[in-house]
């Protein structure tokens, strides 16, 4: 059987954020793991649902659930390219994923331990272990390449934020 590490996974993360890239979101992806098996995987779609909790962590968490039929997530490692948000990591929390890899932090709204630190909050029914920095570059770079592209697009057309 061969063992997969953190970064092969990061990779497939991602793949699913260039698919958002691509699609005009930003560009965070994620993949659900378990036993070293992906068994979901998901890209911001907030624009093409036109849904603000249409995050990449929320919706594979919905289908990783699915996938092995329950929402107790407690074998379930989620793999996400930048630092989840509070709701995403509330989510996490919830469904009881035993951990959390991202790639970049987000020092003004993330809530694995940048900004706060809902995932190891001690109060909590469960906390999720969390690992950052798997592939910090290549998540960085894509996020900066897409809004470098946004701001771009916006003064070529003229608009103002």
């Amino acid at each position: 059987m061969i063992i997969f590490d953190d970064e092969h996974f990061m990779r497939r993360a991602l793949a699913q954020a260039e698919i958002a890239f691509d699609a005009g979101e930003v560009p965070v992806g994620a993949v659900a793991v378990m036993n070293d098996r992906i068994i979901a995987r998901a890209s911001n779609q907030v624009e093409l649902l036109k849904d603000a909790t249409a995050h990449a962590e929320i919706l594979v968490i919905t289908e990783a659930a699915r996938a092995i039929g329950d929402w107790r997530l407690d074998n379930v490692d989620i793999y996400v390219t930048k630092e989840p948000c509070a709701m995403c990591a509330g989510a996490m929390v919830n469904s009881r994923v035993r951990r959390v890899i991202y790639g970049m932090p987000d020092p003004r709204t993330g809530a694995c331990g940048s900004a706060m630190d809902i995932t190891g909050f001690k109060q909590m029914l469960w906390n999720v272990e969390v690992k950052s920095g798997v592939l910090e570059h290549e998540c960085r770079c894509l996020v900066q390449d897409f809004f470098r592209k946004v701001r771009t697009s916006k003064e070529l057309s003229g608009k103002k934020n």
